[in-house]
């Protein structure tokens, strides 16, 4: 999925266009997306196939997914400069982002439970900020 192990650089004007956004701006918006702990349930929720060049193969957890897992491990330049400074929230999305690279808590995350507790952490920062 990353295509790359090097982190993409800040935008500029001459970066290829995805749908008229570069791969920093998508890489960023997901990123982003990492801080709401519901978003986190509903990657945790999703499947695909562990082998797309047949239909027959088993469904797999996105979150158990090695290429997934992979581009996770990727995004951790974001805890870096001069990314960092790019995050509307850092906070919750960098913890998050830590927490995803724990298998145990790529299967926690389904529990309302966890979801909940990190809802209730991730307001308390945001309030706190």
């Amino acid at each position: 999925m990353a295509g790359s192990s090097h982190p993409q650089e800040p935008p500029s004007t001459t970066q290829s266009k995805y749908g008229g956004f570069t791969r920093f701006e998508i890489e960023l918006e997901f990123v982003q997306c990492l801080a709401n702990p519901h978003y986190l349930l509903h990657l945790a929720t999703l499947t695909t196939t562990a082998d797309t060049s047949t239909s027959s193969s088993p469904s797999l957890p996105l979150l158990a997914h090695p290429p997934f897992v992979a581009y996770l491990s990727y995004l951790q330049y974001f805890s870096t400069a001069p990314y960092l400074k790019y995050l509307t929230y850092p906070g919750p999305t960098l913890k998050n982002l830590e927490l995803l690279q724990n298998e145990r808590f790529r299967r926690d995350i389904l529990s309302p439970d966890v979801v909940g507790q990190l809802v209730v952490e991730g307001v308390g920062a945001v309030a706190g900020s």
